[in-house]
């Protein structure tokens, strides 16, 4: 069975930084992309990175710059390095293969505010 278990969230005045944890289970992690998602109250989960199996990564336009999206396949851990914080940042975010499968985790809750 596959598993994601998110860490690393918390409270954060605008212009912050925190990284973000994945840790994986249940599966071959190396042979997949993954990707880290989020989604706010009264909005849809969305994408915000993924990395694929040979490291190469991508972003939404609203995070370019700001996050980067790395992977320790040794450790079957995926992160999210999130730099200059925003407001409109603020949402659970979750980690799962990319695409999505039916095994969300938990999510962490990140706050930016001051």
């Amino acid at each position: 069975q596959v598993q994601f278990v998110e860490s690393g969230g918390g409270l954060v005045q605008p212009g912050g930084s925190l990284r973000l944890s994945c840790a994986a289970s249940g599966s071959i992690f190396s042979l997949y992309a993954m990707g880290w998602y989020r989604q706010a109250p009264g909005n849809q989960r969305e994408l915000v990175a993924r990395i694929v199996s040979d490291g190469s990564t991508n972003y939404a336009d609203t995070v370019k710059g700001r996050f980067t999206i790395s992977r320790d396949n040794a450790k079957n851990t995926v992160y999210l390095q999130m730099n200059s914080l925003k407001p409109e940042d603020t949402a659970v975010y979750y980690c799962n293969r990319w695409p999505a499968i039916a095994a969300w985790g938990q999510g962490t809750q990140v706050t930016v505010s001051s």
